[in-house]
C-alpha cells in the first residue's frame, strides 16, 4: 500500500492552495494532485519546476517531500480543530483566522532576536495563506478578519525584505507596505494603515535618503494614528524628529520629539500599539536626532540609557550601540567608541539585522584613523568577521 505524503499536502497548504487550484495552475486534473499526495503517482519531470515554485520550495526540498511517507518538514498550523478547513478555503471559520494570527504573532515575536533571512521564507508563506484565504473566503465576518489579518503580515514580510536586504532593496517592501495599507483601508483599521504607512517612510529616510518624502510619509502615519493610538501617534512623530534632524532643522527636531513624549503620557494598556512607545525609544531616537545634527556629546546620555534597556531588543540594542560608539568617536573617546562597538557586534551576530549592520560599518569607518589603536584593531578585527559572513 502506498504511503501518503502528508509533506506535500502540508507544503500546499502553508502555500495557501487547495487542491483545486493547485491542479488548475498547473493545467491538470484535481485527482492527479491527490493521487500525488495519496502516494499512488507523482509528477512527471517537466512538471516539477513549476510545482516548486507554486509551492514555494527549492527543488532539493520538493524531492524530499515526493519520497513515499517523507515526513512534513513544514509545521502545521494549530488551528484547533479546524486545520483541514484550509484545503476548503470558503469554509474557514473564524477559529482558523485565530490560529493564522497567532502565527503571525509567533513570527512578530522572533523578529527582534533572529536573523530576518531566516524567517522570510516562513512569513512570505504565512501571507500567501492568508491572501489566499482572504480572496475566496465566503463568510464577510472571516473576510474581515483576514483583510485586517493580511495588513499586519504584509508590513511584517515587508520589515523583513527591508532587514534581510540590509536597507538596500527599496522597490520590494514598498509592494508589502502598499498591500498592508490597501487590507486596512478595507476594514477601516487606521492603527494598522498608520503602522504600514511609517515603515514607508523609513524607507524614504533610511535607505532612498530623501527626508523630505520621509517626513511626509511620518507626519501621515500620525496623523492617521491620531483618533485611535497615542503609541503610533508618539512613534511616528520621533521620526517626524528624526526627519527634521536630518534636514537639520533642530527647533522642529525638539519639538517633535516634545510631543512624542506627551503622547507617551497617555498610553494606556488598551491601545493596541502600546508597546511601540516607551521611553527607551524615545531615547534611542533623540541620541539619534542629535547625532544627525551634529550634537554628539547631547546624543550620548539618551543613547547610553537606551542600550542599557533594550538588551531583549537585539536589533534595536545594535542600532542604538552603533550610534553610541558613532557619539563617543565624534568626541574623541576612542576606547568608549571601541567598547560600545563591541556590544554592537555582540547583538549583531545573532540577528544580523540590517539597520545594524549599516550603523557598525559606518563606525569602522570612522574608526580606521585610530587602526593602530590596539582597542580598534581588536574591534576591526570582530568587524571584518562579522562582514564576511553578512
Amino acid at each position: 500500500m502506498a504511503a501518503k505524503r502528508t509533506g506535500l499536502a502540508r507544503a500546499r497548504r502553508a502555500a495557501g492552495h487547495t487542491q483545486e487550484r493547485l491542479a488548475q495552475l498547473l493545467g491538470i486534473d484535481t485527482s492527479t494532485v491527490a493521487r500525488w499526495e495519496s502516494g499512488q503517482s507523482e509528477p512527471s519531470p517537466h512538471r516539477r519546476p513549476k510545482l516548486a515554485r507554486l509551492l514555494m520550495v527549492s527543488r532539493e526540498q520538493l524531492e524530499e517531500l515526493l519520497r513515499e511517507g517523507t515526513v512534513a518538514s513544514f509545521p502545521p498550523v494549530s488551528t484547533a480543530g479546524g486545520g483541514e478547513r484550509l484545503d476548503e478555503p470558503r469554509s474557514v471559520d473564524l477559529l482558523t483566522v485565530a490560529a493564522l494570527r497567532e502565527r503571525t504573532l509567533q513570527v512578530e515575536a522572533e523578529y527582534d532576536a533572529a536573523p530576518s533571512t531566516g524567517l522570510l521564507a516562513t512569513a512570505t508563506q504565512h501571507l500567501a495563506r492568508v491572501t489566499n484565504l482572504r480572496a475566496e473566503a465566503s463568510s464577510r465576518p472571516v473576510r474581515r478578519e483576514l483583510w485586517a489579518l493580511e495588513a499586519e503580515t504584509a508590513t511584517l514580510v515587508g520589515q523583513l525584505v527591508w532587514d534581510a536586504s540590509q536597507r538596500r532593496d527599496y522597490q520590494a517592501p514598498r509592494v508589502y507596505f502598499d498591500q498592508a495599507i490597501h487590507a486596512a483601508r478595507q476594514v477601516g483599521a487606521p492603527a494598522a494603515e498608520s503602522y504600514a504607512t511609517l515603515r514607508k517612510s523609513y524607507l524614504a529616510l533610511y535607505g532612498e535618503k530623501r527626508p523630505k518624502d520621509g517626513l511626509a510619509a511620518a507626519r501621515e502615519a500620525a496623523a492617521i494614528a491620531k483618533p485611535v493610538s497615542p503609541a503610533l501617534t508618539g512613534l511616528a512623530l520621533l521620526h517626524v524628529a528624526e526627519a527634521n534632524a536630518m534636514l537639520s532643522e533642530r527647533r522642529a527636531c525638539e519639538t517633535a520629539l516634545g510631543a512624542a513624549h506627551e503622547q507617551l503620557n497617555v498610553v494606556t494598556d488598551a491601545d493596541v500599539a502600546s508597546d511601540y512607545l516607551s521611553l527607551p525609544e524615545i531615547d534611542r531616537m533623540a541620541g539619534s536626532c542629535y547625532l544627525f545634527l551634529g550634537l554628539a556629546k547631547e546624543a550620548e546620555a539618551p543613547l547610553s540609557r537606551a542600550a542599557r534597556t533594550m538588551a531583549a531588543r537585539k536589533k534595536s540594542q545594535a542600532i542604538v550601540l552603533g550610534n553610541l560608539s558613532l557619539a563617543r568617536l565624534r568626541q574623541g573617546e576612542i576606547d568608549g567608541a571601541a567598547e560600545a562597538l563591541h556590544g554592537a557586534i555582540d547583538a549583531l551576530e545573532t540577528t544580523r539585522g540590517g539597520g545594524g549592520l549599516n550603523v557598525a560599518f559606518t563606525a569602522g569607518k570612522e574608526l580606521r584613523p585610530w587602526r593602530q589603536h590596539r582597542a580598534v584593531q581588536e574591534v576591526g578585527e570582530r568587524l571584518f568577521a562579522l562582514m564576511a559572513g553578512a
